[in-house]
């Protein structure tokens, strides 16, 4: 379509090579020929020009020229799609797609057959998965381009999107019977994902008749040979089945897919026939672990005990260090462990007196050396697991006095005290080991995860620049390679050493992460159907939809919304404003300590500004030299993320919001998600929130202790702010499966009675006691402080039990905290948290507690 507002031949050449230039990424001649027309008095408010220079501005980073060019270029020409579509691209750089999708439409309403913005309006709306628009911009791309395979198979894709298989199914056949006979890779994953809109159609029977039509013009026979096992499974012809997961175990006889399926496809019913069925593939495939393995699920008695020691000596003799991690799912059945136990004390007593496993095997040959320090090894960590320090300890001291270079031997010997409460003691240790391999990131980064977890975050950061990019803070290039594991860490570690802004950079820097990544989509959206990987394709779009249930998103948002509790419940000072101080009444020596003490903290916020000014002429530096290497491609950066600017946040509770969203939606399966939701709305004083949170939490464990301390508080909010009207009969008819009545004292009670064995419920029923009656404190403290036969004692719960009584949960009480530390002292010798300290401080114990608390947590 010719614009609005031509020009002639001339300036049209030029405008023409302004488009060239962008499409090159060649920016700086654009402007150059954007300045040549422009510069003409006649087409100076020439609406396109503009609109191309503003766009080519935005590339160059220069966001407010940009904006202020393409306005102007709008302006003037108000029918031109090319202004219409340039303003949708600039807006669709900032990540504001609703407004470039309503860009793109006023676009086609000048240019209705624009292929270009069809296909930015179809990116845009899977990548918001607006699938109706979709499925209309695909049929548009398709009546234009009938010819062409991507118009097929994106026009297909949205029906099945849209769940309307037999319209998808309809177009893929159309298509696949309108090319030419060519049986390629492209060809057989066209097949394969047409069978899968079958499976997802529930059409079990078409699908399996669609794979019989097909199979010798598909290439991926193994996916053809599961999908068969699969698809006969659920049609119940399990004989048919079982000869395709035979087929498959005689190719693979590691896959542990594979004897479920045919356990299945066999229909054994019982342990007993799965175990024989097992047996015959160990006969089979004597090399093969999986059969081995897979026995000891279903073994019992002596039986058991017979199979598992077949494989421990076969992964002691080959000396296998994740021995204990492969058997670590026995431990959940007790008479398992103690088969296993036995038979170690059995090695290593055999294996010191005379170099076998057992003394019936004398007349065999000796063992290796080695056979010794992995059985050791094996005991720490079966030790560990159990909760026995001591033991575990004894025994991994055995093994480094065995191999003092074996480096496995420190890791575990860091992650016992981790596990028993001692993080410095825990850190020394991965330090050690890392001082054996200083080549090996793996230790590395475990050496620098400990280190966090011990508040060194300078050291940690130091750790890990051994294998960063040099030249560049070793914080930020971990941050330009998205090492959530580091930030993640980072952040708890700032929050326990109250640096709130850094430890809400670092879960902003995470929470950036997977924007990034659901950007990334773009990248895929038309390369996976020029390359016809489908199936794929499906996969990532299905994966994206529930991104942010991943575990670090929930870890960094998690210690985000913990951060703004704490920041709307204790807000910091500002600093703008100076504290007054009576320096005339002081004391000579306190004035001289005042003294010394401000000018100790001047240092370090002068120290803190030279370091942050070197690492910004670094960053300068690195973005200065990428700009000559390339000095087109100058990309715009992100907002800075400045710490002082976040823990100064004016609405600290709607950040929180912002973080709690996705988990609300993708991590509802999760208790803690709907926890931190009514601490939350508590503050705001949203009762129907409060209520759908605690209902929702309900639902997924109606005996869970913190829940209980939010009911309590629910119905202490409801007696203060009586409820009138549609929100009290909400509340009322919403709350009876859930309060027998309205008394918080009754609950309490009811609750403390219920569960007075266990100590976490305890903890939370001891503190809403305290809360509703102050003046039961001797009571609530008695509830709370005795874990003398009670179940749930731990050091993760008496560390959380100490952390209520430092924090005055139960009132003034430095007697009870005194009892209390003197009897988890003797409970856990290893924990520093019982330890008393010189001196405390509310912060400090905090710090302390916490660090403890989630290093054992994790």
């Amino acid at each position: 379509m010719p614009s609005s507002n031509p020009l002639p031949p001339k300036e049209n050449a030029l405008f023409k090579r302004i488009l060239r230039c962008y499409e090159h990424k060649q920016y700086k001649n654009g402007l150059k020929f954007a300045k040549q027309i422009l510069s003409n008095p006649k087409y100076s408010e020439h609406g396109e020009t503009l609109a191309m220079k503003g766009l080519t501005l935005n590339c160059l980073g220069r966001k407010e020229e940009a904006y202020d060019h393409v306005r102007r270029g709008l302006r003037n020409d108000l029918r031109s799609h090319v202004c219409w579509h340039v303003y949708g691209l600039l807006q669709r750089s900032d990540k504001k797609y609703d407004e470039a999708i309503k860009c793109y439409r006023n676009a086609l309403k000048w240019d209705k057959d624009n292929i270009q913005i069809l296909r930015d309006l179809s990116l845009l709306q899977i990548q918001m998965r607006d699938l109706d628009g979709y499925k209309d911009t695909r049929y548009q791309l398709f009546m234009l381009r009938p010819t062409q395979r991507a118009s097929w198979i994106g026009f297909a894709m949205s029906y099945h999107l849209l769940k309307d298989y037999e319209m998808a199914l309809r177009i893929l056949d159309t298509f696949r019977n309108s090319q030419m006979s060519c049986y390629d890779y492209e060809h057989s994953e066209l097949l394969l994902y047409q069978n899968l809109v079958i499976q997802e159609s529930g059409e079990s029977e078409q699908a399996l008749k669609h794979l019989d039509k097909y199979c010798d013009q598909i290439c991926d026979k193994i996916t053809v040979k599961e999908t068969y096992g699969k698809l006969r499974l659920e049609l119940e012809q399990f004989s048919e089945a079982e000869q395709v997961f035979k087929e498959l175990l005689n190719l693979n006889p590691e896959n542990t897919t594979y004897y479920a399926r045919l356990a299945e496809a066999e229909r054994h019913s019982s342990p007993e026939k799965t175990l024989e069925m097992l047996q015959r593939y160990q006969d089979l495939f004597p090399r093969a672990l999986a059969p081995r393995r897979l026995q000891l699920n279903y073994a019992t008695g002596e039986t058991f005990k017979v199979l598992v020691d077949q494989y421990l000596r076969k992964g002691l003799h080959k000396g296998v260090p994740p021995l204990f991690v492969n058997l670590r799912s026995l431990y959940k059945d007790q008479h398992k462990v103690d088969t296993i136990k036995s038979l170690l004390l059995e090695y290593v007593e055999a294996l010191k007196n005379h170099g076998h496993f057992s003394d019936s095997d004398k007349d065999l040959p000796r063992e290796p050396a080695s056979a010794l320090l992995w059985t050791y090894y094996y005991l720490a960590q079966h030790y560990d697991h159990l909760g026995l320090t001591e033991k575990a300890l004894k025994e991994i001291d055995a093994a480094i006095d065995h191999t003092p270079t074996l480096i496995e031997l420190f890791v575990t010997k860091g992650r016992i005290y981790k596990h028993a409460g001692n993080v410095m003691e825990a850190y020394k240790w991965l330090d050690e080991a890392q001082g054996l391999d200083t080549a090996d990131r793996y230790i590395n980064s475990k050496c620098a995860k400990y280190m966090l977890r011990a508040n060194l975050i300078k050291e940690a950061e130091e750790t890990c620049g051994k294998f960063t990019r040099e030249g560049v803070p070793a914080m930020e290039n971990l941050n330009e390679m998205q090492c959530m594991w580091f930030q993640t860490e980072a952040a708890r570690a700032y929050q326990r050493l109250g640096k709130y802004g850094e430890a809400l950079k670092k879960c902003h820097e995470v929470d950036r992460h997977f924007s990034e990544i659901m950007e990334d989509q773009f990248d895929f959206h038309t390369y996976c159907m020029r390359k016809m990987t489908l199936r794929s394709y499906v996969g990532l779009l299905r994966l994206e939809d529930v991104l942010r249930s991943h575990p670090f998103y929930f870890k960094a948002a998690k210690c985000a919304i913990e951060v703004y509790l704490r920041l709307n419940d204790y807000p910091l000072p500002d600093p703008t404003q100076t504290q007054e101080i009576d320096t005339e009444n002081l004391a000579p020596s306190e004035l001289k300590k005042l003294r010394n003490k401000q000018r100790k903290q001047r240092r370090k916020a002068e120290l803190e500004r030279q370091q942050a000014a070197h690492a910004q002429e670094k960053r300068e530096q690195h973005n200065k030299s990428r700009q000559q290497a390339d000095p087109d491609l100058e990309q715009p950066t992100l907002d800075e993320l400045i710490p002082e600017k976040l823990e100064r946040s004016e609405d600290p509770l709607e950040q929180a919001v912002k973080f709690l969203q996705p988990l609300q939606e993708l991590a509802s399966d999760r208790i803690e998600t709907h926890l931190m939701a009514f601490e939350i709305y508590f503050r705001k004083g949203r009762t129907l929130l409060m209520l759908q949170s605690i209902k929702r939490a309900h639902n997924l464990d109606a005996n869970n202790p913190d829940l209980h301390s939010c009911l309590v508080r629910f119905l202490q909010h409801v007696a203060v702010n009586p409820l009138k009207g549609p929100v009290a009969d909400v509340v009322k008819r919403q709350t009876t499966d859930i309060f027998s009545n309205y008394d918080a004292a009754q609950l309490n009670s009811d609750f403390l009675n219920k569960n007075s064995k266990s100590l976490p419920h305890l903890l939370q029923g001891a503190r809403m006691l305290h809360l509703l009656d102050p003046s039961a404190q001797a009571k609530a403290l008695s509830l709370a402080s005795h874990v003398d036969g009670l179940d749930g004692v731990n050091l993760e719960t008496c560390t959380r039990v100490l952390e209520a009584l430092r924090n005055e949960d139960f009132g003034i009480c430095e007697q009870a905290i005194a009892d209390y530390t003197t009897q988890c002292e003797k409970r856990f010798p290893y924990a520093t948290a019982f330890r008393p300290p010189e001196s405390y401080t509310a912060t400090t114990n905090h710090q302390a507690l916490t660090t403890i608390s989630d290093a054992v947590r994790e």
